[in-house]
């Protein structure tokens, strides 16, 4: 049988990996960073032998060709030489005139702090102080560790949202693929029923009954249809919104409790919209049963369609307690939800159906002590 590490110690190993190598380079190029910075404090040190020589000739001396090759060929570090009578001599600082004191001073505390003073003298005479600061080369070195650690951070971020989002997508391919099933599952009872019901029919029953079971069978035809449709593009029709708002409004209303006061109302008498009928109706169900919730079983609801070309508004409101308005953007993602029990997974349908289904908007427009009301924004068909 072959063995397999466990998917949690996999995922520690390559990270505890991913550090050593990271913490490996980064001490590397820290031992690198040093050595060479030892290497240019050499180079000052024998530029400042040289240049000590330099000073002590007199007019008719000679500097010989060694320190002559060493003054002459340093060409890439930044130098400021403070002669003993406080005058200046610059070195590969171009830009920079000797005239300007303010600015030479500048540069001799910044070098001061990136580099301790070379003091040149002679017998125990002070001839000169030699200000240096870091070569390019050496400040680019500087910066490395913090480019490469901005960039292990990018690399590291796109393979976060990389694992992220393909996470989400196999859990949207496990949900759609639970919602078809439970269709299906569905399905095979509903035929049944179905027969049953037909049966009833021939028997001598109050006629109301058998109807009474055709609309609980067709309510089951639509949630089968429902959740058939998750995880594909559903197809959109031209309906009647205040038509299709109503009906399944009233649907609600006749099996709310009474305690509940229902209103509804519409600024227009028809509004042709694109929609999938029996998700759009999902939708209003899921509103209406969000806001009665909020209620507890006692209050008023009320659904309002105004225009608003070429949109047109469905408001949901309730007179149940509110949202807290750092909520207000949360609370239609998947698994947040205000209620003690739920999977906080019917307005996180709800954002879907009418944003990514049928191209519209849906927000919380205002929610308090008074209640809330949900807005959902779809474009009008003309």
């Amino acid at each position: 049988m072959r063995l397999t590490l466990p998917k949690k110690f996999a995922n520690a190993f390559l990270l505890i990996s991913a550090f050593a190598i990271v913490s490996l380079i980064l001490w590397n190029t820290n031992s690198f960073f040093r050595k060479f910075k030892e290497e240019e404090r050499n180079k000052m040190e024998i530029w400042a032998t040289a240049q000590s020589e330099l000073l002590r000739l007199s007019e008719d001396q000679e500097l010989g060709n060694l320190h002559l090759e060493v003054l002459q060929h340093n060409t890439s570090t930044p130098m400021i030489l403070v002669n003993a009578d406080g005058s200046y001599k610059l070195n590969n600082m171009p830009g920079v005139s000797d005239q300007d004191r303010e600015t030479i001073e500048k540069r001799m505390a910044t070098f001061g702090g990136e580099n301790n003073p070379i003091r040149i003298e002679y017998q125990g005479e002070l001839l000169a102080t030699l200000y240096y600061g870091n070569s390019e080369v050496l400040n680019k070195l500087k910066y490395y560790p913090v480019a490469l650690l901005l960039i292990i951070f990018l690399f590291g971020a796109v393979i976060f949202f990389f694992f992220k989002t393909n996470k989400a997508s196999e859990q949207n391919r496990l949900w759609a693929g639970m919602a078809k099933e439970t269709a299906h599952q569905i399905g095979t009872p509903l035929t049944s029923l179905l027969g049953w019901n037909e049966l009833l029919k021939s028997e001598a029953l109050n006629p109301k009954i058998t109807e009474e079971i055709e609309k609980d069978i067709g309510r089951l035809q639509t949630i089968t249809e429902r959740f058939s449709q998750i995880g594909s593009l559903p197809k959109l029709e031209e309906y009647d919104l205040v038509d299709e708002t109503r009906q399944a409004f009233e649907y609600l209303q006749v099996r709310s409790s009474k305690l509940i006061r229902f209103s509804f109302s519409s600024a227009a008498e028809h509004l042709p919209v694109l929609l999938n009928r029996s998700l759009y109706n999902w939708t209003i169900e899921n509103l209406v049963k969000n806001g009665i919730d909020a209620m507890k079983g006692k209050g008023a609801i009320s659904v309002e369609i105004i225009p608003a070309p070429p949109f047109v508004n469905i408001l949901v409101s309730d007179t149940g307690h509110g949202i807290a308005k750092n909520q207000w953007a949360h609370i239609f993602e998947p698994g947040v939800t205000t209620k003690k029990r739920g999977w906080g997974l019917g307005l996180s349908l709800v954002k879907r159906i009418v944003e990514e289904y049928h191209g519209g908007k849906v927000k919380v427009l205002s929610s308090g002590r008074e209640g809330t009301v949900m807005q959902v924004s779809l474009r009008i068909n003309r």
